[in-house]
């Protein structure tokens, strides 16, 4: 516990070092290798915050033409290792299956945000995660020795992570649980959250980044909210799903709600077929 508090602390401490001497190193570019669901509300968060991106995926530039169209003049489109070294942060958001082809040279030195969710019925059985010996995180992180590797955007659905976003101050302001085993990383990530609209909840090590997995109390439900009943079709299930603005969920719920999660079953159920 007191190993805990230290690390606590010192984490805090560069945070607030970091915003007093408006340390050059904050992020301007964020790289995004992966340009789906998840990537592409991140994308939209970023430019609306005034942040350049640059996009990529596993079919070629040529097919995020779309987007980039959409997001303006401050995105486009490259390859995933031209959006590796373009990010002063990187946004790794790939199926978890995938997460060798992330291109571990090209990510050396970065601090690399990863969204892996480990579902079983989508990626394989993986023995390591099964066992619980080590979480999806520390399995990209072992493939990107080089880089710093923090967890988070995990535990809300797109939707809402684009919806729930909220302007430094706002009473109904949510915050995301954050992981990783450098505080440094840890707080260049807590800024960009700021700067995207959460607040952020420091969970401690991507060891400890179980608790926002699925089946965990802080897994996406809190920031939904309770399905209505009587939606009886799939149809009127997805148009709730994207019509749902969320439920704010604040930092000090956050912490509760990981406080009390306790230790399930490496991967989850198959998640509702909009999330």
């Amino acid at each position: 516990m007191m190993l805990m508090k230290s690390k606590y602390c010192t984490f805090v401490s560069i945070i607030i070092r970091r915003r007093r001497e408006g340390d050059p190193s904050m992020t301007k570019t964020v790289g995004l290798i992966g340009s789906g669901n998840i990537g592409g509300a991140v994308a939209r968060l970023a430019v609306a915050a005034g942040l350049d991106v640059v996009l990529s995926n596993s079919r070629g530039p040529e097919t995020l033409a779309d987007l980039v169209a959409e997001l303006g003049p401050r995105a486009r489109a490259a390859t995933p290792e031209e959006a590796a070294r373009a990010g002063d942060l990187v946004v790794a958001t790939v199926p978890l299956l995938a997460y060798e082809q992330l291109p571990a040279s090209a990510l050396a030195g970065r601090t690399v945000i990863d969204t892996t969710v480990y579902y079983p019925y989508r990626d394989g059985r993986i023995e390591e995660l099964d066992a619980g010996a080590l979480t999806s995180s520390q399995l990209v992180q072992r493939h990107l020795a080089g880089s710093r590797v923090v967890k988070t955007f995990t535990n809300l659905d797109f939707r809402r992570l684009f919806t729930l976003a909220r302007p430094v101050g706002a009473a109904d302001r949510s915050a995301l649980a954050v992981a990783g085993d450098d505080a440094e990383a840890k707080a260049r990530v807590t800024d960009f959250l700021d700067v995207i609209g959460y607040d952020a909840v420091d969970l401690g090590t991507l060891a400890d980044s179980w608790r926002i997995g699925p089946n965990t109390p802080i897994h996406v439900q809190p920031y939904l909210g309770a399905w209505p009943e009587g939606l009886s079709t799939a149809e009127e299930r997805g148009r709730w799903f994207f019509q749902a603005p969320g439920v704010p969920v604040p930092a000090a719920r956050v912490r509760e709600l990981i406080a009390s999660a306790v230790p399930v079953p490496a991967g989850g159920p198959t998640p509702p077929s909009a999330a």
